[in-house]
């Protein structure tokens, strides 16, 4: 079965990556078969500073309009 790798901005509660990793577990064994036992998940949180799109950290205010 399949890792899925799910990377993410911190900040996340272990509440919420609870509630995401069962629904990606349930998703998983629906779409592909197996058991749910088989499935893992790895949470990367990642700070704001250490992400960037379009050549901007996210960390960054945007620009003004």
């Amino acid at each position: 079965m399949p890792t899925i790798r799910v990377e993410l901005f911190e900040g996340r509660t272990i509440e919420q990556k609870r509630a995401l990793a069962q629904a990606l577990t349930e998703a998983t064994v629906r779409t592909l078969g197996g058991s749910p036992e088989a499935v893992d998940i790895l949470f990367y949180d990642i700070a704001k500073h250490d992400w960037a799109t379009g050549g901007k950290l996210w960390s960054e205010p945007p620009p003004p309009r």
